[in-house]
């Protein structure tokens, strides 16, 4: 559908429904009134929410992931790898080999759901 015709549409449209108010309007008052919809439809409206925003959610420390980050990071500076970084002390760690770049990340898996007969 073209502009032309969605104009028409329009147009007919406004003249149908003022003429079910009781005030009927002419061609020309409705043409106009449909090209300034037209307008308004292609304006973007933004505007910032006033909504407040979610924090994220608190993530508890596990000490024994802690720990493990900790005693990882020991074993690889005993074995002498360049740039050892802790990005995440209960996640990641980072570090260089041989000119290249490397990280570990630390995962816990959850327990096994059980099967129920």
């Amino acid at each position: 559908m073209n502009k032309t015709d969605k104009l028409e549409k329009l147009i007919k449209s406004i003249m149908a429904d003022a003429e079910k108010d009781g005030e009927p309007v002419t061609r020309e008052e409705a043409e106009e009134m449909a090209k300034m919809e037209i307008k308004a439809g292609a304006i973007k409206n933004y505007t910032e929410s006033t909504a407040e925003r979610k924090k994220g959610r608190e993530v508890k420390k596990d000490a024994v992931k802690v720990a493990l980050i900790k005693d990882i990071q020991n074993a690889i500076s005993l074995l002498g790898f360049e740039n050892l970084k802790v990005i995440n002390e209960q996640r990641e760690l980072s570090f260089d080999y041989k000119g290249d770049n490397y990280s570990l990340t630390l995962t816990k898996h959850r327990p096994p759901k059980e099967k129920q007969a």
